[in-house]
């Protein structure tokens, strides 16, 4: 799985590619810890190169979702690909999180 980060003023985007799941989940969640640091995050996460996530994967999201929530930040997801959007309805997931179709409105909601 491929993690990079940039930073839209306030708002940092983080971009994942290739596969979520039970051998990448530890690294991602490392390095989403590190990315959000300690200050109130704003993070829209670009899921568009993401082709798979599973329960593992799920869970690496909701972690680091609640660390954010406790920080007083905010998570928007944008860019689902039609597989793992379906994971999200299926799991219940698309309830949980604010789940935008691009990163401006992903940005904008974030704010």
């Amino acid at each position: 799985m491929e993690f990079a980060q940039e930073r839209a003023g306030d708002v940092l985007i983080v971009r994942m590619a290739g596969r979520l799941d039970s051998s990448t989940a530890q690294p991602a969640e490392e390095s989403f810890s590190r990315a959000i640091g300690d200050s109130p995050p704003r993070v829209a996460v670009d899921m568009s190169k993401l082709e798979y996530i599973s329960s593992a994967g799920l869970r690496v999201l909701l972690v680091v979702a609640k660390k954010v929530q406790q920080a007083k930040g905010k998570v928007v997801l944008f860019g689902l690909a039609s597989n793992v959007r379906e994971v999200f309805s299926i799991s219940g997931f698309d309830q949980i999180f604010t789940i935008e179709p691009d990163a401006d409105a992903a940005v904008a909601a974030v704010r």
